[in-house]
């Protein structure tokens, strides 16, 4: 990691007005901007075409697709993009976030306020769910992106207050918390949490992570695919796994 380059691209990006002033209007969003030039801070090497594809960051040895959600957009891309080059997916979680409401009518911004969740990396596994499929391409490399950040929704929910049902209009990142970085099976190790005991069940794993029960059922279910656990029999109804 390289906070002062982040921070530095951070300042860059807000001070070409991606950010409040242009909240909702842009068609790049805040995160997406900023993590682009911190992976690459060479313009030339943006936006760059590939048989009918844009990939986010091509610098001629490697691409860099930054992909905030909804993973399955990303398979026709993989389907090409893998057999020219590495392709790293950089995936970033909010770790700690501040929660600002906008007024649509008015323009005006509430003060911040901590939101009681906190992110992990544990949640990614649903989006790799949506390209198991590429999971063990010698080619994807995945980075998992932990940030602190502002979040800005527009008060235009359904309820009184206007906030439930709200769209969310743009992120501001502050602080580069953590990188997580997977190029080999081994790496996947790294989403098993210290707490977890060497035999475990999707339910063990839920209580350790954090996760839903459905999101850890994914998860046991992706890393028994790619190969860092493997199942080993059952305990009661429930399947049980062991670290490989």
């Amino acid at each position: 990691m390289d906070q002062q380059l982040f921070h530095e691209v951070c300042d860059k990006v807000i001070g070409q007005g991606q950010s409040l002033m242009g909240i909702g209007t842009l068609g790049e969003k805040t995160v997406h901007s900023v993590l682009k030039n911190y992976y690459d801070t060479n313009d030339n090497n943006h936006e760059i075409k590939i048989d009918g594809f844009v990939a986010d960051i091509c610098n001629g040895d490697e691409i860099i697709e930054i992909q905030t959600r909804s993973f399955d957009r990303l398979r026709k891309k993989l389907s090409v993009f893998l057999n020219k080059y590495p392709v790293t997916i950089v995936y970033p979680i909010p770790y700690i976030k501040w929660i600002r409401w906008v007024n649509p009518q008015t323009g005006e911004i509430t003060k911040p306020r901590k939101s009681p969740k906190k992110g992990s990396p544990y949640i990614i596994f649903p989006e790799l769910y949506r390209i198991k499929n590429f999971l063990l391409e010698p080619n994807l490399r995945l980075k998992i992106v932990l940030l602190n950040m502002e979040e800005y929704r527009f008060l235009d929910g359904w309820s009184e207050d206007r906030k439930k049902g709200s769209s969310r209009c743009d992120r501001i990142p502050t602080d580069l918390i953590q990188e997580i970085y997977i190029s080999e099976t081994e790496d996947y190790k790294q989403l098993l949490p210290e707490s977890l005991e060497e035999e475990f069940t999707s339910k063990d794993y839920k209580k350790a992570s954090g996760l839903s029960a459905g999101a850890s059922n994914t998860a046991v279910h992706i890393l028994n695919y790619v190969g860092v656990i493997q199942r080993i029999g059952k305990k009661g109804r429930a399947y049980l796994y062991c670290r490989k």
